[in-house]
């Protein structure tokens, strides 16, 4: 089903950077949906700070698109991000930091000291409960109706093909006897193919993110746990260092973050994107954390990484 989208005080739309939370933006432009209402949410993976599991550029592009549409953006992390997470012995989880519109609230972090040293491989608390305590840390959504937004397709997986397009998010509270808060979850583009996804970002002149250019086909962390073996063999060409240190890291933990197979492993099994070969130019977009003046293009062309073999979630 499509909600009633006036009927809701505010419109969260996730968004990473990737094709499909851009989607839903664009989705949610064509229905109409109250403009004035839409704020955009971007976690940032790697806690505010240096990159180490994401791309550099994701950020920078995620501004330029909120820029574009005059749209508040408010951005969300863990204090340290992955890398503190996956490091933590004997601490607690770190504290959660998110940005509203009256300023940084940072929660949290208070809890059971506890041990990870090793990948968080499938794990919610770096993203999904993030976005939950900052939903439920704002007096903003109490005694409102609130629709989050993000662009889950069944395309992608079987797991994701489960999902419902409309329910009642996580956080929702609307029968609470003290603090109530109406909360729904939508996916507008949960039925959509990638054909689709693609077809309204040409239909509004968004140019993809840079990884996308350069071959790769999905858009999470750079170094995303269900990255392809060609993918693996572009990044460590392209992005040496950071490859190394997360080599280093599974020697040490003795954990290998695909779970079955080294990333020196994958890599060696992988062929380079000729998109990222010939284009170094392109290359350092991907990796750079410059801002972005405009992510609207006249000159819209398919992305080198649409249609590939990305894996997804199972």
């Amino acid at each position: 089903m499509s909600p009633d989208l006036a009927s809701y005080d505010r419109i969260i739309v996730a968004v990473s950077g990737g094709k499909d939370g851009t989607a839903c933006l664009l989705a949610l432009l064509e229905a109409d949906a109250p403009v004035q209402r839409i704020e955009l949410w971007h976690h940032e993976v790697d806690g505010a700070g240096r990159s180490f599991m994401d791309w550099p550029s994701t950020g920078p592009y995620g501004e330029a698109l909120a820029r574009d549409f005059s749209l508040p953006l408010y951005r969300s992390w863990r204090e340290g991000g992955f890398e503190r997470e996956m490091l933590r012995d004997s601490a607690p989880t770190a504290p959660v930091v998110f940005e509203t519109p009256d300023g940084i609230i940072t929660a949290g972090g208070q809890g059971p000291g506890g041990t990870r040293l090793r990948f968080p491989q499938v794990s919610a608390s770096l993203k999904i409960d993030v976005a939950d305590r900052a939903l439920r840390g704002q007096n903003r959504f109490l005694n409102r109706r609130t629709l989050v937004v993000t662009g889950e397709r069944a395309e992608e997986s079987p797991a994701r093909a489960r999902y419902a397009a409309f329910e009642p998010h996580r956080t929702d509270a609307r029968n609470g006897t003290r603090r109530r808060r109406h909360v729904d979850h939508w996916r507008p583009v949960h039925a959509w193919s990638e054909a689709e996804v693609w077809a309204i970002l040409r239909r509004w002149h968004v140019t993809p993110a840079t990884p996308y250019k350069i071959g790769f086909s999905r858009l999470s962390c750079a170094f995303c746990i269900f990255l392809s073996a060609d993918a693996l063999a572009t990044l460590q060409w392209m992005d040496a260092t950071r490859f190394i240190q997360l080599v280093a890291y599974e020697e040490r933990f003795g954990c290998t973050i695909k779970r079955d197979r080294t990333l020196l492993h994958l890599a060696g099994q992988g062929r380079m994107f000729e998109a990222a070969r010939s284009q170094p130019s392109l290359v350092a977009a991907a990796l750079s954390n410059r801002p972005i003046g405009s992510v609207l293009t006249e000159d819209w062309t398919l992305p080198a990484g649409a249609f590939g073999s990305g894996e997804g979630p199972v």
